[in-house]
């Protein structure tokens, strides 16, 4: 009989008894996003923890139905329903943990100044509206589903836009963040991932809440719901869309509302829908 390195009988050694429950569940999660979301500022991969519910939610299902991608994600994703999907969202979601360091030690004042006047500043010629009108003024992200932009490593910033700008990353109609970065140069993304994975960063990167004015684009991904629960998705509940988006039939889009969401975008022809730098 084989022995441990007490002499003891292996056989004899208490069984190890592996929780049955989500947290265990998601340990899957942890050799890419890290241990409770909390990847390492130099990966390419993006920390999760803290994230909106809601945003978490869009990406987990963006990957499992093909909008997003990544076989490794798409693997342990394509056979979750939704409401599975929504558990996994609202867990890393209900996680705040310390901030990483910036990434970034060093931009050059030509490529900060690019950046800042995008982060900051609308462009009306491009239709680009400001990083800041989305993503919030401190860019930590908005409840309920718009993600923060800081504590992300530079690589993935530069993967992340360069894939939205070659149709390998794409959200639901309208895919509000295609739209943005088509309009970048090769330039304007250096200078964001830089300035962005260079900033100091709050004490924490909870999402601010929803924002009293209307997205200056429409997004596909703010009117997103869970059908299967019979009411919004935490991250898409009617009343908090009416503040983020204008509100109106759209916000009562389901999964298969595309269509619906598309229609109300394109009759909503508010100066802001129009003239992003309103």
């Amino acid at each position: 009989m084989w022995l441990d390195a007490t002499g003891a009988h292996a056989a004899d050694a208490p069984a190890h008894t592996v929780p049955n429950n989500l947290a265990q569940h998601m340990r899957a999660c942890d050799l890419c996003h890290g241990v409770e979301g909390r990847v390492a500022a130099s990966s390419c991969f993006p920390r999760i923890a803290g994230k909106p519910a809601g945003c978490l939610y869009n990406q987990l299902s963006d990957f499992r139905d093909g909008r997003r991608q990544n076989p490794g994600t798409a693997n342990l994703l394509d056979h979750l329903s939704d409401d599975h999907l929504s558990d996994i969202a609202e867990h890393f979601a209900a996680i705040d943990l310390p901030c990483p360091s910036p990434q970034t030690s060093r931009v050059a004042p030509e490529v900060w100044a690019r950046a800042e006047s995008l982060v900051r500043q609308c462009d009306p010629a491009r239709k680009l509206p400001a990083c800041m009108a989305c993503h919030g003024e401190r860019l930590t992200g908005m409840n309920l589903a718009v993600p923060g932009l800081l504590g992300l490593p530079r690589d993935y910033l530069i993967g992340q836009l360069g894939a939205w700008q070659t149709g390998q990353r794409q959200a639901l109609a309208p895919d509000c963040m295609g739209q943005v970065a088509k309009a970048l140069s090769a330039e304007d993304v250096g200078a964001l991932a830089n300035w962005l994975s260079a900033q100091a960063l709050p004490p924490t990167l909870r999402p601010a809440p929803p924002s009293a004015q209307p997205l200056p684009l429409c997004c596909g991904s703010a009117v997103q719901r869970q059908p299967d629960h019979g009411a919004h998705h935490p991250g898409f509940a009617g009343a908090a869309f009416d503040g983020l988006c204008g509100g109106g039939a759209a916000g009562r889009a389901g999964r298969g509302g595309v269509a619906v969401a598309a229609a109300w975008c394109a009759s909503f022809a508010g100066a802001v829908r129009s003239a992003p730098c309103g």
